[in-house]
């Protein structure tokens, strides 16, 4: 990417402490673009090493602790980041959650959790986002995490995969409603990644499945037509695009960037 076409740009990266987050803000902060990281309180070292790490390189960034489950936290860190840089031009709503379990072990607070974060914290994000983006009247890029099971769920994963297709039905509603102010918004959908949130998800489901951990995706990872899991940069290319003046004509669509599990 062309770091000169994005001179003076600004984007919001959630969940940039680590994994997939991080890998989007290290990317974007590389094509050239002011980039704003934010996570947990929880996880401030990692995202002060995310942000030192962007201006060691030559770019600027800036760190906010931020809860997307906050309506009032989300709102004040698209507050922020246009005070600091003048401008919000790409929003990466990016941060979300797993929880493995069977539906009918799965508590109500636990999916109630899940869906907290991965759709309503998805919600404010863009709402946020757009709020500001109208009001600057410079359009702009509206990118949310979805994910393969937005398509087709995995067993043990059913609030997961509930509120990954929510973001998709979302993606494609905000689409439609703010492309007349020259917004797109689009979703990235994940296959397996090689994070911490894999690993997780993979020490359920071998315990779940009787296998020894790490067996899991070893065998989920079988299903891979490329033949090896995919790393956050696989997906931060891709992000980059969407963020870009490359993808102005896409909108409402929520793509797997998965290797090759599945296909629509």
């Amino acid at each position: 990417m062309n770091s000169a076409r994005n001179a003076a740009r600004t984007a919001i990266v959630t969940g940039a402490a680590r994994g997939i987050g991080r890998g989007i803000a290290e990317r974007l902060a590389q094509d050239g673009l002011d980039v704003a990281v934010a996570d947990l309180p929880a996880t401030r070292q990692e995202l002060d090493e995310v942000a030192a790490g962007i201006e060691k390189a030559g770019g600027r960034a800036l760190a906010v602790d931020t809860d997307v489950t906050s309506k009032e936290q989300t709102d004040a860190l698209v507050r922020e980041v246009a005070e600091r840089f003048g401008h919000v031009d790409v929003f990466v709503a990016n941060a979300g959650i797993a929880r493995v379990t069977a539906l009918l072990d799965t508590e109500l607070d636990e999916f109630e959790q899940v869906m907290a974060v991965n759709l309503r914290g998805v919600f404010l994000s863009y709402q946020a986002a757009a709020r500001q983006m109208i009001a600057q009247g410079t359009g702009g890029k509206i990118i949310g995490a979805a994910s393969i099971v937005a398509y087709r769920p995995f067993a043990l994963l059913g609030p997961y995969s509930a509120s990954k297709w929510g973001v998709r039905g979302l993606t494609q509603a905000a689409a439609l409603e703010w492309a007349r102010h020259g917004i797109t918004v689009n979703a990235y959908c994940p296959g397996i990644v090689g994070t911490a949130m894999w690993e997780l998800i993979d020490e359920k489901l071998a315990q779940a499945e009787g296998l020894d951990k790490g067996k899991a995706i070893t065998k989920y990872a079988e299903s891979i037509a490329l033949g090896r899991v995919e790393e956050p940069a696989d997906v931060a290319s891709f992000v980059s695009y969407l963020a870009s003046p490359d993808s102005d004509y896409m909108t409402g669509q929520s793509v797997m960037i998965d290797g090759g599990i599945q296909f629509s």
